[in-house]
């Protein structure tokens, strides 16, 4: 049976430049009409020491109650409904109303598994801030070959 693949002319560019696929992404779903907003992304910074890992999720204009955070072994997922609302008037008329619901999510695994009661979770400024304990005995062990 033969398999049908979509061509990509960008892929090419890709494979010479790890940054180009950045570039490219969501470059046709960009509004013609001049706005430079585009839907929330969630940046993260995840760093490791002997006890825990520290991660710090920006996720600007969303509350905490609206924030989730799980984690599930090493599997670490992270969550957030955004909601975003703009309108201009002019005198009581109302030239433009702008809306965005929406929702943005990260998963990522950690190479320790997480001891999920001792997990801490701080939200200020934008930014949440996870500590992930990571969970006592999970060291390596070699097994000799025999």
């Amino acid at each position: 049976m033969t398999s049908i693949t979509r061509f990509n002319p960008f892929n090419e560019l890709a494979r010479m430049d790890p940054f180009a696929d950045e570039f490219f992404k969501g470059f046709a779903l960009r509004p013609v009409y001049g706005s430079n907003e585009t839907a929330p992304q969630m940046r993260l910074d995840v760093t490791e020491d002997d006890k825990a890992y520290t991660v710090k999720a920006e996720i600007p204009g969303v509350s905490k109650d609206d924030i989730k955070v799980s984690v599930d072994g090493n599997m670490v997922s992270i969550s957030a409904e955004v909601k975003k609302e703009k309108e201009e008037k002019e005198g009581e008329k109302v030239i433009r109303s702008e809306r965005y619901y929406g929702s943005v999510s990260r998963s990522f695994t950690v190479s320790q598994d997480v001891d999920e009661n001792a997990a801490a979770a701080k939200y200020s400024g934008g930014v949440l801030e996870l500590t992930l304990p990571k969970k006592p005995g999970g060291s390596l062990r070699q097994v000799k070959v025999t």
